[in-house]
């Protein structure tokens, strides 16, 4: 009697490969879950359509050194004696030199001012 021949059977290389991608699945739907949810009625303020300005009340710090205040070029000295009260904003200009900007704060700081905040741009890309 004559045996058939045997035939070599391959294992199937997808069974693998759908083994792994059910497990990453499964890793990152539990790590999206440990973060907290936002609350469902919590509404986000939309920011598309504001206009990038300093504001009208801060101190803006050129990329040359100077001060403007409102248009005009003013000095430490003179904008504390007319605006002594609340916290001094500085919007510095983003290529101007960061030991300027310590020297004008820790002037302001000297002359009275009770709190320095610097205004700055949050890019969210």
């Amino acid at each position: 009697m004559i045996r058939p021949a045997r035939q070599n059977r391959k294992r199937d290389p997808s069974i693998a490969l759908i083994n792994v991608i059910f497990i990453m699945l499964i890793f990152f739907l539990i790590a999206g879950t440990i973060a907290p949810p936002l609350d469902t009625d919590l509404r986000l303020v939309e920011t598309l359509d504001l206009e990038g300005r300093e504001p009208p009340d801060a101190l803006v710090l050129r990329e040359d050194g100077t001060l403007n205040f409102r248009g005009a070029s003013i000095d430490p000295e003179t904008y504390m004696e007319t605006n002594s009260d609340g916290p001094v904003r500085i919007v510095p200009d983003r290529n101007a030199s960061g030991a300027r900007l310590i020297e004008v704060s820790a002037t302001l700081r000297n002359l009275g001012a009770s709190a320095i905040i610097l205004v700055t741009e949050r890019a969210l890309e």
